[in-house]
């Protein structure tokens, strides 16, 4: 039996977020998502050396999901690497490490819809270009349930949680409990100050079998999350406190829901309110967080819940 493996997390800087990323100091170790274009060089080989090994060795890259600030890095690592590292994503989400393009895509389909700016496709082009190290075609297309090897007896299990993209996956070292959940668990959100998810039913679900199936003894979040105080909880949530953290995000997301299906049910009316059409939603919520500050969550997830009550039969 695998004796447990030791597990650092490199920080990278961005913005108002902080991005996490995991050195899995396996036989063959791995980096649990990538940051931006800049962490690789910047952020995580310092690091490593300060650890005393060396960015060349890595040869596993598990990216939990396609977001840029996850994924961003990915290129620019592999090449650190000596091209030897196999890269790792969900065929759900692999498009957006082929195509800066199709992160364009995304923001122009949902919330290019409600910001209305101008200048938006200009922008969101822009930071692909800089923040995306470059295109490239994953080696390993994961469905979910498949178990990597890592050397020496260590493994690590991948789970499909869809709902903060179509793509989440959390990555488990087998034996130890250790979760790798990117953003597929928000809490109350990081910066923005609110949980951002694409599919609310797929996200619920994914808290759920988390919580119920997969049990992790140590949850490792993909930022700074906060709880209901506005406290960011802690890289590695562990026990007790990975079980609250998952169960908050599942409190919060039936709020959500709840106000939503509400308030969506008796139509959509457009303000000149930054929230719109979900002002409503945000009134009755409290939420006073700046939706137009990217990526916005706010929109992102309304827009989820939008969609599931146009779904509905009735609506059809």
């Amino acid at each position: 039996m695998a004796q447990d493996v030791d597990i650092h997390p490199l920080v990278s800087p961005w913005g108002r977020f902080g991005l996490y990323s995991f050195f899995v100091d396996a036989p063959e170790p791995a980096i649990v998502d990538t940051g931006i274009a800049s962490s690789p060089a910047d952020g995580m080989a310092p690091a490593l050396r300060r650890l005393g090994r060396d960015i060349t060795e890595v040869r596993w890259i598990l990216l939990t999901h396609g977001h840029i600030d996850h994924l961003g890095g990915a290129h620019a690592l592999w090449e650190l690497t000596g091209r030897r590292a196999k890269v790792v994503i969900h065929r759900s989400d692999a498009h957006l490490l082929r195509s800066r393009r199709a992160h364009v895509e995304q923001y122009l389909e949902v919330r290019h819809r409600y910001l209305r700016d101008p200048q938006g496709e200009a922008a969101q082009t822009e930071a692909a270009a800089k923040v995306i190290s470059g295109e490239m075609e994953p080696d390993v297309l994961l469905e979910g349930g498949e178990i990597l090897t890592l050397g020496g007896g260590v493994t690590v299990s991948a789970h499909h949680v869809p709902g903060h993209t179509a793509g989440s996956v959390a990555y488990v070292v087998d034996g130890q409990g250790a979760a790798f959940v990117g953003d597929a668990v928000q809490a109350h959100g990081a910066a923005n100050g609110f949980p951002g998810y694409e599919d609310p039913r797929a996200y619920r679900a994914s808290l759920e079998y988390l919580r119920d199936e997969v049990r992790p003894r140590v949850l490792y979040l993909g930022h700074p999350y906060r709880g209901a105080d506005g406290e960011a909880y802690e890289i590695g949530p562990r026990g007790e406190r990975a079980r609250r953290v998952l169960q908050e995000s599942l409190d919060l997301e039936e709020w959500i829901g709840d106000v939503a299906d509400r308030h969506l049910g008796q139509g959509l009316r457009e303000t000149d309110s930054a929230y719109s059409p979900f002002a409503p939603v945000a009134e009755e919520l409290g939420y006073e967080g700046d939706p137009t500050l990217e990526p916005s969550p706010f929109l992102t997830t309304l827009h989820g819940y939008r969609r599931r009550l146009e779904a509905a039969p009735e609506n059809t």
